[in-house]
């Protein structure tokens, strides 16, 4: 990147100016983050060591759990350095390119969910074709295409930040980078950026979000129109663990952005997007997955017995 800034480092606003609070948030997130990266390492193992779980639903689940790897690597660790320092600063190369990061990951993983919706609605009403119609150059495409899609929008916003001056305000109201956080701190007409960025948001989140919604209409118009209460019931859990982390990705995500952000103890709200949310959907497909937890015991009761 070329010089194209007079301000060379951003201020970032950590959550407390308390040292002892600071301490006590540097051990918390520490630890939720490692639970994070462990949980998710599992889930990436159990589901490459079964061959029973070789399947698009599967599929589709490692590509989550490689992202709920991805999207906290890109805040945390800057997080937590800044949480131990007295600077609390990033640099506006580092900065942009965390933002774009943080805008691609987030922006794939709406996708993929949108994308893991559409599997279960061909799963729940078409189950004797969903090998058929759920085949691997599907699946393998539709992730190249969340991946793609996302970073190709994340490259475009982030190119014309790049060409913008910063030379106002450097203290940032977040503990990360954001593109809506930057442009209020350039001098630069950011009109342009803001459209765009809306056009992103409105393509991304919302877009997909109304596609899920679509498909679960179409899932539960499938689960009503069968018979036996068993049924209905064995229907709906193969969809539930994907509705939670739903739930948890838009539902953390819109109080993320429609809370006050001046700095306020409700900042809090942010962590559960960037950091909580992908320490739990591993919880979520473990604890309401049944063929995972199966796979998990057998892991460990082998691990258990090669040390007996």
């Amino acid at each position: 990147m070329r010089n194209h800034s007079i301000v060379s480092e951003f201020i970032l606003l950590m959550l407390s100016a308390d040292p002892q609070t600071q301490i006590l948030l540097f051990m918390l997130f520490l630890v939720i983050y490692i639970l994070t990266l462990m949980g998710n390492l599992v889930m990436l193992l159990v589901i490459r060591t079964d061959s029973h779980l070789h399947v698009p639903m599967y599929f589709f689940l490692r590509q989550l759990s490689f992202l709920d790897l991805c999207h906290p690597t890109v805040t945390v660790p800057k997080m937590l350095e800044n949480l131990l320092s007295e600077s609390k600063a990033i640099f506006v190369e580092s900065c942009l390119a965390q933002a774009f990061f943080v805008f691609a990951t987030g922006g794939t993983e709406a996708c993929l969910l949108a994308v893991m919706a559409y599997d279960r609605y061909v799963a729940i009403s078409s189950p004797l074709l969903y090998g058929q119609v759920m085949s691997n150059q599907l699946c393998v495409g539709m992730v190249w295409g969340s991946w793609g899609l996302a970073f190709v929008d994340a490259l475009i916003n982030i190119l014309l930040a790049v060409n913008l001056d910063y030379c106002e305000d450097q203290t940032l109201p977040h503990f990360s980078c954001e593109l809506s956080s930057l442009f209020p701190l350039s001098c630069s007409d950011t009109s342009t950026n803001f459209t765009l960025l809306l056009c992103s948001s409105v393509l991304h989140f919302f877009g997909t979000f109304i596609m899920i919604i679509f498909s679960y209409v179409r899932i539960v118009s499938t689960i009503l129109s069968i018979s036996s209460t068993s049924g209905r019931s064995k229907a709906f859990s193969t969809c539930s663990s994907h509705l939670t982390t739903v739930i948890l990705f838009y539902g953390s995500g819109f109080l993320s952005y429609l809370l006050p952000t001046s700095g306020s103890r409700l900042e809090m709200v942010f962590l559960k997007y960037s950091v909580v949310t992908p320490m739990l959907n591993p919880l979520v497909y473990s604890l309401q997955n049944k063929e995972v937890k199966t796979t998990m015991r057998r892991i460990l009761r082998r691990y258990v017995n090669s040390f007996t």
